[in-house]
């Protein structure tokens, strides 16, 4: 696979000074470590702080969405892995605002191991309030009564956007973990899998897979799926993908949800626009109303090819956080 890089080894740090010196309006790099960036717009005292953060190779997240209405700062790591908890603590010292700072991240071993260890750091040597809220939207990586250890996916945007607005509001630490735990519980995708990713260290494809066939199930950094089999029409994937995700959601008629048909990477904006064509005709046929709509490239997997779909059911609390604004470098809705 080619790609335009120099040393694979320093792919991350030179991706962050790029990105940093592109956005200056937007984003920062803190001089303490090279992997925390923090916005540039001064928010209030006592506004609850949001953090953000997870591997490389998902451009645009999770850089992208520092701004106003989403993250106040995220913390970079290494591709597809996550980062160390001492970036995590330096964006939460520089973000704090004596309020706390609530951390948003998938649902991964290596996340879940040092967030928490940058929180209990945080807690003990800087006297930081944190709190925690886990996206785990992936409807294929285990059944509903294992709910707990499902993979966070493209679900984790809805998350951001809930848990940032909530931020914004005033709204207290454990009203903004509540409500991005809420947007969490209400929210799930299923993804398809065409062509694999080549890590820029290795060129190694991320998975195996013939030219015929597809993948579905298959998760952001190539973990097997549930079913592998030949490639299918975009509306025989679509009517796949939401079928198993209407399995596993309880709405009815008359209900409202926010719809994300997610590019993975390589797949062009046409095949997103033609599975979203299909996923609006599959939920007016059940009477579930599109209250909002996104397409496109929001959590990819370098240049893997394939998307996911996924829905959020709103009630008033969460409609009014998928309307706030937002004002990001990769991201912004008014």
């Amino acid at each position: 696979m080619k790609k335009l890089i120099n040393d694979p080894k320093n792919v991350v740090e030179e991706m962050v000074e790029g990105y940093v010196n592109a956005h200056p309006d937007y984003i920062r790099q803190l001089p303490e470590n090279n992997r925390s960036l923090v916005s540039v717009r001064e928010t209030k005292k006592d506004k609850v702080g949001i953090l953000i953060g997870g591997g490389s190779g998902h451009e645009p997240a999770f850089m992208g969405y520092v701004g106003e209405g989403m993250a106040d700062g995220v913390a970079v790591g290494n591709i597809f892995a996550s980062p160390s908890p001492q970036p995590i603590l330096e964006v939460t010292k520089a973000i704090d605002k004596g309020a706390g700072v609530v951390y948003l991240y998938g649902n991964y071993a290596g996340d879940v191991m040092n967030f928490g260890m940058a929180a209990e750091m945080a807690d003990m040597e800087e006297d930081i309030e944190v709190g925690a809220a886990l996206a785990s939207d992936d409807v294929a990586s285990a059944p509903v009564d294992e709910k707990e250890k499902r993979r966070g996916i493209a679900g984790e945007f809805f998350v951001y956007k809930a848990a940032g607005a909530a931020a914004d509001f005033g709204y207290k630490l454990e009203e903004v973990v509540r409500i991005a735990e809420k947007a969490n519980e209400n929210t799930r995708s299923m993804g398809v899998g065409l062509t694999p990713c080549y890590l820029p260290q290795t060129n190694e494809p991320s998975f195996l897979i013939d030219e015929d066939e597809m993948e579905i199930g298959l998760g952001h950094h190539g973990e097997p799926g549930i079913e592998k089999g030949k490639l299918e029409t975009a509306d025989r994937v679509a009517d796949r993908l939401v079928e198993d995700i209407l399995n596993d959601m309880d709405l009815e008629k008359g209900d409202e949800v926010a719809v994300l048909v997610n590019g993975l990477g390589s797949t062009p904006k046409m095949d997103l626009y033609i599975i979203y064509r299909r996923v609006d005709q599959i939920l007016k046929e059940q009477g579930i109303k599109i209250y909002r709509s996104y397409v496109g490239n929001y959590i990819t997997s370098l240049e893997m090819g394939g998307c996911s779909i996924t829905l959020m059911k709103l009630d008033d609390e969460l409609t009014k956080t998928v309307d706030h604004a937002v004002d990001c470098p990769m991201f912004v809705q008014k």
